[in-house]
């Protein structure tokens, strides 16, 4: 189970990825930015058929061979799902459920046909994928046409819970997104908050939206809860994280330190990309994990408490917030927030570190066949990534012992043979910042933002071999 919803999560970050375009076009068009009209209304159209690129791009997500026609079969189920159950109530409004439920269905019937029959005949699998697909939505019309009344009474007293907890709601939120990061199944908590939760109008075209990012745009003065308490964590206080990590390092490591942190700091403080840098202290760590996750948590629940309103398109970096900054309530406060935190991070990793000696970047106890390994990932001709995908191959148990490389947009997304042949320390050796081993056949190795260079290394041997 665990490994689908892993599939599940990797899938979601599909159309999670058209956001950042529809965010900048959104702002830059934005009367109160540069007033291009055309282009505001281009990035309200991804927000407002945001459930359809849902539909799209979990279904391409999930499909075996990731074909434009599965992306296909995944938008002709949510045209018959959306306006299929309203044809049977009308008052039923499934929003982005709709796109999430063609997604994760379309591949059932998609993946068992689509390699069947002459691929060079008209009439091949994948075609006859969308006709079984078109025949199978009017089964799901018929049962959420029946059922999503009571789940729409659920939602909204879901709603009013989670609207009543306020401050603790948003912070409870942020802990679990923080802890889930090592499984990869944030996105899925995501999903529902983010694209789903509670409802607005926009002034300006009519149109309702859901969901807390989606809000936000369309300038809720509620919206932004359970996206405003990233921004501390995310550009300030685990950036001071890395820099406590340089400042208990080994003098004479401290520089090489310095330089690797730097660029995970910063990576963090722009974009809001933090996995590369939880993962070097996150296994040899965990308990200090635990208090980032509640950290963070705490910062949900004191930026709300104190009514400050932030939102992001794709995650809570220094690029959003000055993107967003004239949509935010309270912009300035959300700085003075995360330079506390900032202190309070350093401050707890300096001493938590050197307390318990633990092995964070610098302070490794490392061997000369480490170092020598080091050294190969920086050839003095070719590129680097030729060797990283040597090592990596080598490190994963070969090509025999790999059946499918996916990624997302920091991690390697594996189906392996056997997860025992892996030899973990040469994969940290080779510039891994973390693994995860989530059962004996599927594998994780996050790697950074670098992550599909080594990917498409890694297919081309593969392929080879």
């Amino acid at each position: 189970m665990l490994a689908q919803l892993q599939k599940v999560g990797k899938a979601l970050m599909l159309p999670i990825a058209v956001l950042p375009a529809a965010g900048l076009l959104n702002r830059l068009g934005a009367a109160d930015v540069l007033n291009i009209p055309f282009m505001h209304a281009g990035g309200n159209a991804i927000f407002t058929y945001l459930p359809l690129m849902f539909a799209m791009g979990i279904a391409i997500g999930l499909a075996k061979d990731n074909s434009g026609l599965a992306a296909l079969s995944g938008a002709i189920m949510y045209f018959i799902l959306n306006f299929g159950v309203i044809g049977i109530n009308d008052s039923i409004n499934m929003g982005v459920f709709a796109g999430f439920v063609a997604g994760l269905c379309s591949p059932l019937i998609y993946n068992r046909v689509y390699d069947k029959f002459d691929k060079g005949a008209f009439f091949n699998g994948r075609h006859l994928a969308l006709l079984l697909n078109a025949i199978a939505t009017l089964i799901l019309v018929i049962v959420f046409g029946l059922i999503w009344p009571t789940v729409q009474v659920g939602l909204d007293h879901l709603n009013s819970f989670i609207v009543g907890a306020g401050a603790v709601g948003s912070g409870v939120f942020t802990f679990a997104n923080r802890l889930l990061i090592p499984t990869g199944l944030h996105h899925v908590l995501n999903s529902y908050l983010w694209f789903g939760y509670g409802s607005f109008t926009d002034a300006a075209t009519g149109v309702v939206v859901n969901g807390d990012i989606n809000r936000f745009f369309a300038k809720d003065p509620s919206a932004g809860a359970f996206q405003t308490g990233f921004f501390p964590i995310m550009m300030f206080g685990l950036p001071a994280a890395a820099m406590a990590m340089v400042a208990t390092a080994k003098k004479h490591r401290r520089k090489a330190t310095f330089g690797m942190m730097l660029s995970l700091a910063l990576t963090a403080f722009l974009t809001g990309i933090t996995e590369p840098l939880e993962f070097s202290f996150m296994f040899i760590a965990f308990p200090l994990y635990v208090v980032h996750a509640v950290l963070a948590g705490i910062s949900g629940f004191i930026v709300n408490f104190l009514g400050i309103k932030m939102g992001f398109t794709f995650s809570a970096g220094a690029i959003d917030f000055g993107l967003n900054y004239g949509l935010g309530t309270k912009p300035l406060l959300l700085i003075l927030v995360g330079l506390v935190f900032a202190a309070v991070y350093f401050t707890i990793f300096y001493f938590a570190i050197l307390k318990f000696d633990i092995k964070t970047p610098g302070r490794e106890d490392i061997d000369e066949n480490a170092q020598a390994d080091e050294a190969e990932l920086t050839p003095t001709t070719g590129d680097k990534y030729d060797a990283i995908g040597d090592k990596y191959l080598a490190a994963l148990g070969g090509a025999e012992n790999i059946s499918v490389i996916d990624n997302c947009t920091t991690r390697l997304r594996l189906q392996l043979k056997d997860t025992n042949n892996v030899d973990q320390d040469a994969l940290k050796r080779a510039g891994a910042k973390g693994v995860v081993k989530i059962n004996e056949t599927a594998f994780q190795v996050i790697v950074g933002t670098d992550v599909e260079f080594v990917a498409d290394k890694l297919k081309e041997r593969v392929e080879k071999a």
